[in-house]
């Protein structure tokens, strides 16, 4: 596995890439970065040539100015897949990552061969309450703005009182800007409900039962949604599933994709 860099649009982005074989590019979910998909690209290179950037503003990626939405992440993974030639390929969305790549392949349906959305957003209304409670503007700001400081100093005590560079913080700006848009999603959600028939592609939904952020019955309403779509329910993982369930996760995406 490679960790690369590339310049999109004017912005410094870190991807992880690794195998040979068809394309798949992952996106990841809002609160973590590529390196989380670590363990199930070093699974799946034996098969696919994966792609896993790091958004902007997260892992080691650099930060865009303003705000973050839907419309922009869209463009960024046309501007990412664009630069590294990539017309054809399979796409992975986790959570928040998930949205982003329901948007993506109703804008380009025709560089997408199958889609896996993995607890995804977007495919419902229902979202856990405390998701919502702590995504509030007023409590979002302070709260994320206080943590973020909080693991920019522990990052500053590993590189010079303990001598360790490798330590990345884990909460970013672009979590905080994103979770000030999840109080939105129940009207989202709804768009995009609408729009679910027009996937045309092969669609895996995959969920944990336990997922403690969003219900896995958003994966049996977006089957009745999407043409040609399969469902695979994870018993006693939650919103992680993919690293829960590593092995497990792996052979069920091969099987779908091959």
């Amino acid at each position: 596995m490679q960790s690369k860099n590339i310049n999109i649009d004017g912005i410094a982005i870190r991807y992880l890439t690794a195998g040979h074989g068809t394309p798949l590019l992952v996106i990841h979910g809002g609160s973590s970065g590529a390196s989380t998909w670590a363990k199930n690209i070093e699974e799946l290179a034996d098969s696919y040539k994966v792609y896993v950037p790091d958004l902007p503003g997260f892992g080691s990626s650099q930060p865009v100015e303003g705000n973050y939405y839907m419309t922009e992440m869209v463009d960024f993974i046309e501007s990412f897949t664009n630069k590294l030639g990539l017309d054809r390929f399979h796409l992975m969305g986790h959570s928040f990552g998930g949205g982003i790549a329901l948007n993506y392949v109703l804008k380009f349906p025709f560089k997408v061969s199958r889609l896996v959305l993995v607890s995804s957003m977007f495919l419902g209304k229902d979202i856990a309450f405390w998701v919502w409670l702590t995504t509030r503007r007023i409590i979002v700001e302070p709260l994320g703005w206080l943590t973020i400081n909080l693991f920019r100093t522990i990052k500053w005590l590993a590189a010079t009182v303990f001598n360790s560079i490798d330590y990345v913080v884990p909460v970013s700006e672009a979590s905080v800007r994103i979770g000030k848009g999840i109080a939105t999603l129940q009207e989202q959600a709804r768009v995009m409900a609408g729009r679910l028939p027009e996937i045309a592609m092969p669609t895996l939904v995959i969920w944990g039962e336990k997922d403690p952020i969003l219900p896995y019955k958003h994966a049996y309403a977006a089957a009745q949604s999407i043409p040609d779509c399969r469902v695979k329910i994870f018993e006693g993982s939650g919103h992680s599933v993919y690293r829960d369930r590593v092995e497990e996760f792996t052979h069920l995406l091969k099987d779908f994709l091959d």
